[in-house]
């Protein structure tokens, strides 16, 4: 277990986890006379977990057979600790950081930056990880929802009001159809329907014949009619000639939303298509940092931005994201990286902070998994899902499922 303290543990410290509440700004003095805050970052935990999923989830670049999460704890001086995750997709399929990567990243270059700094000061302690780590966005979400949760544990808040207030208690949320079987994707769209879960349909295409993908979304659009959104997530798979057909015949027949449908770094090809589209084009992948944000809303290449909390760096990173977009008159959609319980949760208290979220959300990672560590699920109801004013991010962990399903537990066990 890879876990990361203050050198020199202290009696005042141990004292003060009597009551880990009390006297949250008072300093305390370790055993070589050097004062430390209350509210000191004493260790960072990071624990890979595998959790197995209720079908293999088919993306352009990869077909998910379980999900891996990273789960962060940050413990402070006070007693306080705050947990986050940060989970990325298909390993490096997707982007740049991998589960092992993050782990790594976090244990060998994240820890020793922000041990004994004030985990209540969470901007500079996030700034102090800007200042020296580029990129790593993915780690550094995870990290500051730590930091948020236990700031919101430690004043009795939720992370949505340390983030500028709530202005809504649920969001609505997308269901991805994934098997890549037409059939079985109506069916299980006409069950959400039923169940009163979803009404908002994402498919993802791109790893099959263009022809084909086209028909399937077709089909689907076509059996739901009017009673649902039909939308694509293309994960860049085609290229710019392809795309001008696909674009024209899928917004000619119903479906309100084309997502990537080609490569991030062809900014001026996604200009063109999002000037030509019936539908209009969502940048995903074309947004790995708040600053290529200001660069696609600059070249007007994209009406819609997915907002993944990590792909900017964590809940307040994203807004800044957000607020870019509001400037430009582009609307926003609530992206997910299908995390778990922990990474949906955080990216929910950021999205009900938002004055308008015209494209609703896709937060539906808790729901593709059939195992859990949380001691209780997140709740969807009525189409939405619906987040708690609890303090911090409203959730705790299942200690003994957490045990069970880390990657480590031989190891840790031992």
């Amino acid at each position: 277990m890879n876990t990361f303290k203050v050198s020199s543990q202290t009696n005042s410290i141990l004292a003060a986890r009597k009551k880990p509440y009390e006297n949250p700004t008072q300093n305390f003095k370790n055993l070589t006379g050097i004062e430390m805050l209350a509210t000191a970052i004493e260790s960072i935990e990071t624990i890979i977990v595998d959790l197995p999923t209720i079908r293999p989830h088919k993306l352009a670049m990869h077909t998910m057979q379980n999900q891996t999460l990273v789960i962060v704890r940050v413990r402070c001086a006070d007693g306080v600790e705050g947990i986050g995750e940060s989970t990325t997709i298909g390993g490096l399929a997707y982007g740049n950081e991998s589960p092992d990567s993050i782990k790594t990243n976090i244990d060998t270059h994240f820890a020793p930056l922000l041990i004994g700094q004030d985990s209540g000061n969470v901007n500079a302690a996030m700034l102090r990880l800007e200042r020296s780590i580029r990129g790593n966005t993915f780690a550094k979400s995870g990290i500051e929802t730590a930091l948020l949760d236990a700031q919101g544990k430690r004043l009795g808040l939720p992370v949505s009001e340390l983030l500028g207030g709530r202005v809504r208690d649920a969001l609505p949320v997308a269901w991805t159809l994934a098997s890549g079987d037409t059939e079985k994707d109506i069916a299980e769209a006409e069950k959400m329907l039923d169940l009163r879960r979803h009404r908002i349909f994402k498919l993802k295409i791109g790893a099959g014949e263009v022809n084909r993908d086209l028909a399937h979304v077709i089909a689907i659009k076509k059996a739901l009619g009017d009673r649902a959104s039909v939308r694509v997530d293309v994960n860049q798979a085609w290229d710019e000639a392809v795309a001008i057909r696909a674009c024209r015949i899928l917004g000619s027949n119903g479906i309100d939303l084309i997502e990537q449908p080609i490569s991030r770094n062809n900014r001026a090809g996604m200009a063109r298509l999002n000037a030509m589209s019936p539908a209009p084009i969502m940048a995903d992948e074309s947004i790995e940092c708040v600053e290529d944000a200001f660069n696609l809303a600059r070249e007007g290449a994209a009406s819609v931005f997915a907002l993944k909390i990590a792909k900017n760096g964590g809940p307040r990173a994203v807004l800044r994201t957000a607020c870019i977009a509001e400037a430009a008159g582009i609307a926003l959609y609530g992206g997910t990286m299908l995390e778990g319980g922990l990474g949906t949760m955080a990216s929910a208290h950021a999205f009900v902070t938002l004055n308008k979220l015209a494209w609703d959300t896709e937060l539906f990672g808790p729901l593709l998994l059939t195992e859990d560590i949380l001691s209780e699920p997140l709740v969807y109801r009525d189409f939405e899902l619906h987040v708690p004013k609890t303090p911090g991010l409203g959730l705790s962990l299942d200690e003994e499922r957490l045990a069970f399903f880390r990657r480590d537990k031989t190891t840790h066990q031992a």
